[in-house]
């Protein structure tokens, strides 16, 4: 699949979030996600869908799977947290979220308090 198709795809993907169409935006994730498991963008918004229907271990392993672009490594990183404190794994989730604020140290660490 071409650059400008992913795009394309990912771009109703949110609109079919932003009206509330999870189904059709969640078959448009797995979709894309099957395609190139390596696509962070799309696995981040398989993960967030996947964790509102209860399926952490599913969007556990597509974050696992992915390479998440810096400019989601938050988002992802709360994903992950999220996804593991679902599973029940409290403190692998926790520290996992310190790490994250680990990296983050220095500028890009504002967000912060």
């Amino acid at each position: 699949m071409k650059r400008e198709e992913r795009q394309f795809l990912l771009t109703s993907v949110w609109m079919f979030m932003r009206h509330g169409q999870r189904m059709r935006a969640r078959k448009l994730c797995a979709a894309l996600v099957e395609d190139d498991p390596h696509d962070g963008v799309a696995a981040c918004a398989y993960a967030e869908l996947l964790l509102e229907e209860g399926e952490a271990r599913e969007a556990l392993d597509a974050l696992m799977a992915a390479d998440i672009p810096p400019s989601l490594v938050h988002a992802g990183a709360v994903l992950e947290s999220r996804a593991l404190r679902s599973l029940g794994k409290v403190r692998e989730a926790d520290s996992r979220w310190r790490r994250h604020l680990e990296s983050q140290k220095g500028a890009a660490r504002k967000w912060v308090t």
